[in-house]
């Protein structure tokens, strides 16, 4: 990284990366907020540190270390993870020894929420939840949907996605459809037009006093930084880590959820997708199958004779019962 990008004052409250190479300056140049003074964690670069989020290319041990820019065998995919963060007005009111954290409404900006009732569980004693993006915290399809209608003119809804294949839906072939999403990424309709799913918000909020809760998403590394804005923006300060699985990406290495979940030790997952609940409830981790008010087919048509550690839920307020079920007496 030049010079200058190392030494100006980020303004940030909410991104730290720590990577094995040199960090892209635009990452730190879009971040704004509180600045936070100190040493930036970066083999072999010094810097102005900024608690919360950080992008970490993780490695299995020091002889797996990036080669010509690539990962190494046994390389694990990026990770996002937030760092401790110093308490300040701006995040924690302290009222009586409660604490006011956000809480937000859908299509509304993050406000003071008011005090919580769960008691304040421990680091080590909270469950540790993993959370899909895509039909779980945000709209993804329905977005999708408007886009491919106004530049392919092929109209579709929601209901006609009996799988989570898009080709097969688009009817076109596989590269077409890969081509054509992202395409999509570049584009307003990924960028501002997706929404959180209503309820999302306000019970993660709640789930935080008892959950550490992490994004596992199959995501593509090629949007990290456009997810990481989004789920700074709908859901600040909820989600300790961001695990990009990179699936039906153009390039890079993909990690199976199952996987993800694993290294994080992960109790239970929250995912819309049969085929990745399954492959998870293998793993011996516990799904709670996430079919929005019973309107994604694709959990319908794939789910025939689910595991034991699946279990289907229908809204926020369901997967609440179920999480609490796990923890509270």
């Amino acid at each position: 990284m030049a010079a200058y990008s190392m030494t100006q004052n980020f303004r940030s409250s909410h991104f730290h990366m720590q990577s094995h190479r040199a960090p892209q300056p635009l990452l730190f140049e879009r971040c704004c907020g509180l600045p936070i003074t100190g040493e930036l964690v970066l083999r072999g670069f010094s810097g102005n540190r900024c608690t919360g989020f950080g992008l970490k290319a993780c490695v299995q041990s020091p002889k797996d270390n990036y080669s010509n820019g690539s990962f190494g065998l046994n390389a694990k995919g990026p990770t996002l993870v937030r760092r401790p963060q110093l308490l300040n007005s701006v995040d924690i009111d302290l009222v009586d020894g409660i604490d006011r954290r956000f809480s937000s409404s859908v299509h509304e900006e993050p406000k003071w929420g008011n005090p919580l009732t769960f008691h304040e569980f421990s680091s080590r004693d909270k469950l540790v939840v993993a959370v899909d993006i895509d039909e779980v915290l945000g709209n993804f399809v329905s977005a999708l949907n408007k886009f491919v209608a106004d530049h392919y003119s092929s109209h579709h809804s929601v209901s006609e996605y009996h799988v989570y294949e898009f080709f097969r839906i688009w009817k076109c072939s596989r590269d077409e459809a890969n081509i054509r999403v992202h395409e999509f990424f570049k584009t307003p309709y990924f960028k501002t037009g997706i929404w959180p799913i209503p309820g999302a918000q306000s019970t993660l909020l709640k789930l935080s006093r008892f959950c550490h809760l992490s994004v596992v998403t199959s995501r593509q590394n090629a949007i990290k930084e456009h997810t990481l804005e989004w789920i700074e923006k709908h859901y600040p300060g909820l989600f300790q880590e961001i695990h990009f699985g990179n699936h039906f990406a153009l390039d890079g290495e993909s990690r199976s959820k199952a996987e993800i979940c694993k290294s994080l030790g992960a109790s239970v997952l929250i995912d819309d997708n049969p085929r990745y609940a399954i492959e998870c409830a293998e793993a011996g981790i516990r799904v709670l199958l996430f079919d929005y008010e019973n309107s994604y087919p694709w959990c319908k048509t794939e789910c025939g004779n689910l595991p034991p550690l699946v279990t289907k839920v229908h809204n926020w307020e369901e997967v609440e019962k179920h999480l609490a079920s796990c923890v509270l007496p």
